[in-house]
């Protein structure tokens, strides 16, 4: 029996020799001659991995994939509130920022064990399930770990740019559990976003205030204890009254001194007037009538005698003649003399001393005044120098302690807006609408056909290669085209080799 295992070509000069170890050389032609000759090989490599290929893929499950759809907007908790001041209060992120961070805990690792908890380990992955409950501790933390990965794998969360609406979607062998996975990652989602967006028990707040109240309290006591120490009342009234009384010191001693020139002046006049009026003055003065009544009497008598005698009597002569000597005496006032007189204190020097003595008392007393005002006003300047020189300390007391007051006032409201902000968002997601529940499908999904058409392409690709290497590795020139090339010299004659 003779079988033909390769050509052996040797020149017409030379004897073949068995162990030639010549480097052929190959055109394109040779190798399809050459892989030809291999079709065997390459038959059965096909054969091989199609087959192993085509089994593996008829043993691949359907899975089935649930989808939902959830309208993401701008709520309270992406609203910025800065913790002190009011610096870019208000600032709210953009549409693609926000879908982002609501994606972030979509696929986040916590919500997929929530789910996987809620849900049971043995409904989602049964086979995990039977590890787990068999398994250590230690183990069981693993197993948990490879679920949550598992789901991660299957899980799918997206949106389109600028989109505010996020898909989500999940493969699993039983459309009614990747239903259920789906919704109920949505109601966890719910749920899970605000612990992590909103914390309810956040004490910053409320630390802050009770550290402003602590620091407010000795800043009070500070503040009393200057006041009671320097034994004032109300600084600022204090310090306000002993203003307004040096003012009202300056005016009156003003006008005092205005009334006391005026006063000075008066008194100058009233001493230049008592000098020129005499301080006694006549009150009346009495007439002497006794010439009258002599001169009445011997007129009276001489009628008396001419009632007895003749006009020519002696007697009537005598008094006639003492008649004419006495109204001789009283017409040329010989017998006129000084009656009673009285005199009296002058009533116009005695205004004019009462006047003096008022207005020296005037004088005497502004004097005192102007004495007691400047007394006054030395104290009282004295007070407002003292108050002057205690002011710096009491202002930065009054500045410390209103800030305090203020910052306390400011995080006490802060604190009751944060409390009542949370309190809102914890109880709602009105934010968050679920577009499109996630309900079981009736189309599965399978890797068969595309696992054989890959185990095809990869069974050709290796008889190829398994060809292409048995080609190589054969000893000789496999053709006599090669030899020639191979030796660039002419071929006369081929022989088959016959195994023995």
């Amino acid at each position: 029996m003779t079988t033909q295992s390769a050509w052996r070509t040797v020149p017409h000069d030379q004897p073949a020799r068995a162990d030639w170890a010549g480097r052929p050389r190959y055109a394109p032609s040779d190798f399809i001659t050459l892989l030809w000759r291999e079709r065997g090989l390459m038959l059965g490599v096909f054969l091989l991995i199609f087959v192993l290929g085509l089994g593996f893929a008829f043993t691949l499950k359907k899975s089935y994939s649930a989808s939902s759809s959830i309208l993401i907007q701008l709520g309270q908790e992406y609203v910025y509130e800065p913790r002190a001041g009011d610096a870019a209060r208000g600032a709210v992120p953009d549409t693609q920022s926000l879908v982002q961070s609501e994606v972030e805990i979509l696929q986040s690792g916590e919500l997929r064990e929530r789910v996987i908890r809620k849900i049971g380990l043995g409904s989602v992955y049964p086979q995990l399930a039977a590890k787990y409950a068999a398994a250590s501790p230690a183990d069981k933390v693993l197993i948990l770990s490879k679920a949550i990965e598992d789901m991660g794998e299957n899980l799918q969360v997206g949106s389109a740019p600028d989109n505010p609406v996020v898909r989500v979607s999940f493969e699993h062998d039983d459309p009614v559990m990747a239903a259920r996975v789906v919704n109920t990652l949505l109601e966890e989602y719910l749920v899970y976003r605000r612990s992590v967006l909103i914390n309810p028990t956040s004490p910053v707040f409320e630390r802050q205030r009770v550290l402003f109240e602590g620091q407010l309290e000795q800043a009070d006591a500070a503040y009393q204890d200057f006041l009671s120490t320097n034994d004032i009342g109300d600084f600022a009234a204090q310090k306000t009254a002993a203003t307004q009384l040096i003012g009202q010191i300056e005016a009156q001693r003003y006008a005092a001194e205005v009334t006391l020139q005026d006063r000075q002046a008066r008194l100058a006049v009233l001493d230049g007037q008592l000098r020129d009026v005499s301080p006694e003055v006549g009150l009346y003065r009495d007439i002497d009538a006794t010439a009258s009544t002599r001169l009445a009497a011997l007129r009276l008598q001489r009628e008396e005698l001419l009632s007895r005698y003749r006009p020519d009597a002696e007697p009537v002569k005598d008094i006639e003649a003492q008649i004419a000597q006495l109204e001789a005496g009283v017409t040329s006032g010989r017998t006129a003399t000084d009656g009673a007189r009285r005199i009296g204190v002058n009533p116009v020097h005695q205004t004019l001393l009462t006047e003096r003595l008022q207005t020296a008392a005037e004088i005497a007393a502004l004097g005192q005044s102007l004495t007691a005002y400047a007394a006054q006003s030395a104290k009282a300047t004295e007070q407002l120098q003292r108050l002057a020189a205690l002011e710096p300390e009491f202002q930065a007391l009054s500045m410390d302690r209103d800030v305090l007051q203020s910052s306390v006032r400011d995080f006490t409201v802060k604190e009751r807006q944060d409390q009542a902000a949370r309190q809102i968002a914890s109880e709602t997601n009105d934010n968050i609408r679920i577009v499109d529940r996630a309900t079981p499908t009736t189309q599965g999904e399978s890797l068969r056909k595309p696992v054989a058409a890959l185990a095809l392409l990869f069974g050709l690709f290796s008889a190829l290669c398994a060809g292409l290497v048995r080609m190589f590795l054969r000893p000789g020139l496999p053709t006599r085209a090669s030899a020639q090339r191979t030796l660039d010299l002419p071929v006369l004659g081929t022989a088959s080799v016959k195994a023995h």
